[in-house]
């Protein structure tokens, strides 16, 4: 006589894990540090093209506010990060805001992100 058979065992099934929708498009984090880079970038060039506003003077309200914007963009786009700390305020010392201190923090803060 034959031994009787265990019952066999059921595989569980696997949760698929669903793609990005938008095939062809990066994904929606990766959009967001291209974005800060960019704005970055375009923030640190307006403070070297538009020089004369954005020295001492009555006009110094204007890179102060550029400043502050450009910060609350990040944070928003790429969350916060200590890298933004140090460029908000060498922002604020005169010249030295001409160091592309935006583009250098959000590389920073995105770095190691994939």
């Amino acid at each position: 006589m034959s031994e009787p058979q265990p019952p066999p065992i059921e595989e569980p099934e696997i949760e698929r894990i669903p793609r990005h929708q938008d095939h062809g498009q990066p994904p929606p984090a990766l959009k967001r540090r291209r974005a800060a880079l960019a704005i970055a970038i375009v923030a640190d060039v307006v403070q070297w093209i538009a020089l004369p506003l954005f020295m001492w003077g009555a006009a110094s309200w204007i890179n102060d506010s550029l400043d502050v914007a450009v910060a609350v963009v990040m944070i928003r786009l790429v969350g916060f990060h200590w890298a933004f700390l140090p460029a908000f305020v060498a922002e604020l010392v005169p010249f030295a805001d001409l160091v592309p201190s935006w583009t250098a923090a959000v590389w920073l803060a995105t770095r190691g992100k994939r």
